[in-house]
């Protein structure tokens, strides 16, 4: 059987038996804040095992796509030196919810594996809870009881969490030695006898004091994992050598031109294990939404991709290729999992601009390793030229300057050079490192002495802006109050400030903290009243408004943005102030006018069409199954959460902020800038309402004096009234199919040289990526503009010709011809220059400074 046959035959069984058949849940759980990625089948049913949440259906099954690389489930290491772990796998499943439990679970399973199958009955094991003498009982009708083995919690009971949801389960294991003697080595964790699929029965609920209860509703839900089970139907000791890896172990062999070595210990299959399994964790997670990134799950899908990178290295390959293997892998699974599919340009752009990047690091961080190595080894000298361990302040420079993780270096170090790195020094620098951050953080925040209290604050200001009070607490500046409009920053929004009213005096509230469940107002003067006085908290409502403009203008922006630029797009930070918003996402490149100018419209779209902005609190498990809801990992939420609509089909996301009651009050919205904030992290600027307004009127003052900045300004404004002017930017890049038209052709190479009208030199690089696109291969490309009165200039060389022609080389080259200087990467540089008179000249001698 084919592995396409195999997964469709499971699929097919259940559904004889009354199973609704489900598509994956996205291997990114958007829903559930908790994980970092899907790692079980279950995971998309725990609302139902939690007794939160219901179906339509009481039978079902799938193939759920799979991620386990952190946590106790983290089989990142291993990963290419054995045969069978991975970090991205399928999980075959049926599932029960309160209809048949043990015997038809245990049953099906038999006649799945034994008859539809047709597995060899002899070599299959099970392992059941110690207590557990109903499943015992059952097996004993398929098995003799010398292959059913008791276990205890360790490996055949499930629980959910310390409490809740739990239950013994039932594995199955299948013996591959010569003489099916494996009976000792069940559950052993060796690939001579191996898991290949578990039932777990959910039948207790565990109290907090331990102990379990029956549950109202029993459930059954079963694991299998997909590559193991092909590799057993298919003969196959390895899962790689299965026909779910072969076709991309053979591309890399094609890339590389080395063959696999099955050898579990030859470096070539080793590595080409790694591309194999690695290329498909990124290919999924990127395609459901996840980017690399510096935190979280963006993290791990960097280290991923860097690993795999640096195996393709030992494998010769230097130049960008893991993004090529995309096209394989949505070949052998994209009829299963379309989304692959319709994500695959994105897919293969953020892993080729992430390898480009860290290429680059690689070599300087293997320059400072080596130079290390020199020092301990006596080359230059040293003390401890035997100890072969190196020091964690190499270890933090390499992960604080070149973004290198800790677990790459260990791997460079170990395999190259014999060393060990030493991992306690590192962690104390990066603790320090830590300390200092949140240090300076604390320097901008002004220092209030509050003692801990034991109070707690009523917040009214969702639907109040005046709130009378009594006084619970008065310390000097500091007052807490029994109810309170003053909204304290959280999730973005500022600090409300007002007054307070105290015994007839009127205080400033220039800020509000929150202490435990206190919110204490931080007054500009100590405030002369008592406990038990009545207060009256005003805050201030027109700035309140200008926040919530903001705010809501920052929930449509968010969605917004993930239908122009893709479902990868999370955000990464946000500020909602009064007079702007900041928003922070991940992506994986600058954001082109046209884009940003499509971004605008949906937004404003939204505020003319005039929406109520509801909010609603609901309990949490109930608002994670809401379609399409926004919340952030790493977020901690309670047993209710606030959730803001604006149109349901729209904007849903968790929020405890305040908002706008209709979208019509925002006014209008309009993006004032995009920069990168770090790597595969942007930022958008933007003012909403009459914010606009004072934002033009700022600017026309600023650059009063400068005429051709007024012109560009007052152009910007006439582009804000019409909303129809194009974007200069996407217009040249309609004329890059027709400027490599004009290439000559020397030596074989192309060569592409233009002069082009832009206002700036990011516009300027913009082109250049675009025609470094259009050249595709055996091309080098300069494009040069003349801005503020000087010259700029960018090279771009195509991958096949960036080891002979680096572009940081040729750009020194032409710049020095007019008397500047600048550099950059092998696929693209910059530089400026000064002598704008001799541009026209060096652009056509171009072609012949290529080959100097």
């Amino acid at each position: 059987m084919t592995s396409r046959q195999i997964r469709q035959s499971f699929l097919d069984f259940f559904a004889e038996r009354g199973h609704r058949v489900l598509p994956s849940a996205p291997v990114v759980p958007h829903a559930d804040p908790t994980l970092l990625f899907t790692n079980a089948g279950m995971n998309q049913f725990k609302d139902v095992f939690l007794g939160t949440g219901k179906r339509d259906y009481k039978r079902a099954a799938d193939t759920q796509k799979c991620i386990r690389v952190s946590g106790k489930h983290n089989d990142l290491e291993e990963v290419g030196y054995d045969t069978y772990h991975h970090t991205f796998f399928e999980m075959l499943g049926n599932w029960s919810f309160g209809d048949y439990f043990k015997e038809e679970a245990i049953g099906w399973s038999w006649e799945l594996l034994t008859k539809v199958w047709k597995l060899d009955a002899t070599r299959l094991h099970a392992t059941v809870f110690t207590s557990d003498a109903e499943a015992y009982n059952i097996w004993k009708a398929f098995l003799p009881e010398s292959h059913i083995h008791r276990f205890g919690e360790k490996d055949n009971f499930w629980e959910m969490g310390d409490t809740g949801p739990c239950g013994p389960c039932s594995e199955i294991h299948y013996d591959r030695t010569p003489d099916k003697s494996g009976a000792k080595l069940v559950n052993a964790g060796v690939q001579d006898v191996i898991e290949i699929w578990n039932n777990v029965f959910i039948q207790y609920n565990r109290r907090t004091d331990g102990t379990l209860e029956d549950l109202p509703a029993r459930h059954v839900d079963t694991g299998m994992g997909f590559e193991r089970i092909t590799a057993v139907l298919q003969g196959k000791n390895s899962n790689y050598d299965t026909d779910i890896f072969q076709p991309i172990i053979a591309f890399t062999e094609d890339l590389s031109g080395k063959v696999y070595r099955p050898d579990i210990n030859h470096p070539d299959g080793i590595a080409m294990r790694v591309i194999a399994d690695h290329v498909r964790t990124l290919t999924f997670a990127i395609a459901d939404g996840a980017i690399p990134g510096n935190e979280g799950r963006g993290y791990v899908l960097r280290r991923i991709l860097r690993r795999a990178a640096r195996y393709a290295r030992k494998l010769d390959l230097t130049e960008p290729m893991l993004y090529k293997h995309v096209d394989v892998v949505c070949s052998l699974m994209g009829d299963v999992f379309p989304e692959i599919v319709t994500n695959k340009t994105v897919v293969q752009r953020v892993i080729k601009a992430e390898e480009e990047q860290f290429l680059q690091t690689l070599d300087h961080g293997r320059a400072e390793l080596h130079n290390a190595w020199k020092k301990i080894s006596g080359v230059e000298g040293s003390e401890n030229a035997e100890t072969h361990v190196l020091s964690g302040d190499v270890a933090f420079k390499l992960y604080d300057t070149y973004g290198f993780p800790l677990d790459l270096t260990d791997l460079i170090a170990r395999e190259e050079y014999g060393l060990y790195v030493d991992h306690a020094a590192f962690n104390v620098l990066l603790a320090e490192q830590r300390q200092r951050s949140r240090a300076a953080h604390k320097l901008h925040v002004q220092h209030v002495e509050i003692a801990p209290l034991h109070i707690v604050t009523k917040f009214t200001g969702y639907t109040s802006t005046e709130t009378s009070s009594e006084v619970l607490h008065v310390d000097g500046t500091s007052v807490v109050l029994a109810e309170t409009p003053f909204y304290v920053e959280m999730g973005g929004q500022v600090s409300d400030t007002g007054t307070l009213v105290v015994g007839g005096s009127e205080y400033v509230v220039d800020d509000v903290r929150k202490v435990g469940d206190a919110i204490i107002h931080i007054c500009e003067t100590d405030v002369d009243g008592t406990i038990g006085d009545t207060a009256i908290a005003r805050i201030d409502a027109p700035r309140r408004g200008n926040i919530q403009r903001e705010h809501s203008a920052t929930h449509l922006v968010h969605e917004a943005l993930r239908r122009v630029l893709g479902r990868h797009v999370q955000q990464a930070g946000s500020l909602v102030a009064p007079n702007h918003l900041r928003f922070d996402f991940s992506h994986f490149e600058k954001v082109p006018a046209d884009e940003l100018q499509a971004i605008e419209d949906i937004v404003n779209e939204k505020i003319f069409q005039s929406i109520d902005v509801v909010t609603e609190e609901l309990p949490t498990e109930k608002a994670r199954t809401i379609p399409g809801v926004k919340m952030f990992f790493g977020d901690k939420y309670g047993d209710n959460v606030r959730v803001v609509f604006i149109d349901e089909h729209f904007s849903v996301e968790f929020c405890g902020g305040t908002h706008v009651r209709n979208t019509s009050e925002i006014g209008l919205f309009k993006i004032i800038d995009e920069t990168s904030v770090a790597s595969g992290v942007r930022r958008i600027e933007a003012v909403s309402g009459r914010n606009i307004l004072q934002f033009i009127s700022g600017l026309l003052q600023q650059h009063e004096s400068n005429r051709w900045r007024q012109e560009q300004l007052q152009e910007r404004v006439r582009d804000l009234e019409s909303v129809l002017a194009a974007q200069r930017t996407g217009e040249l890049k309609k004329t890059i199919p027709d400027i490599v038209k004009t290439a000559s052709v020397v030596d074989g190479i192309r060569v592409v040289s233009k002069r082009v009208d832009v206002g700036a030199l990011e516009q300027l690089k913009d082109l250049g990526d675009e025609l470094r696109n259009e050249l595709k291969t055996n091309g080098v490309g300069l494009l040069a503009s003349v801005i503020d009165g000087k010259v700029q200039l960018v090279c771009v060389v195509t991958d096949d010709l960036t080891a002979t022609k680096p572009a940081g080389v040729l750009i020194g080259r032409i710049a020095k011809e007019l008397g500047g200087g600048g550099g950059g990467k092998a696929h693209m540089a910059t530089a400026g220059a000064r002598d704008v008179t001799k541009l026209d000249a060096v652009l056509t001698r171009f072609p012949e400074m290529v080959f100097l």
